[in-house]
């Protein structure tokens, strides 16, 4: 098993930053329906208004090529472009449980 963990920091107006991540956010938890590699996935939004990172998800997949195979799919991708115009900074770790 390994667990995904990425960060994304936004850049815009609060009201960008906070539209673009709710929408993300949205279209990121629909994710576990249509990928089946996807075995949980966790979107949560900061609400710590001191904190640079805006967006962070966590999902279990069972392996890397796994992880791979989710970075690649086309409902994944059409995902990262819904922040594309306002992402700053992505940050990731992927271990294994």
């Amino acid at each position: 098993m390994v667990r995904h963990v990425v960060m994304f920091r936004l850049e815009g107006s609060p009201e960008e930053v906070s539209s673009a991540a709710r929408q993300f956010k949205e279209a990121l938890e629909a994710l576990p329906a249509v990928i089946d590699e996807l075995e949980a996935m966790e979107v949560g939004i900061n609400a710590n208004p001191a904190e640079q990172w805006h967006v962070v998800l966590t999902a279990t997949l069972p392996d890397m090529a796994a992880v791979a195979t989710y970075a690649a799919h086309p409902a994944h991708v059409a995902c990262t472009r819904l922040i594309a115009g306002v992402k700053r900074a992505r940050a990731c770790v992927d271990y294994e449980l």
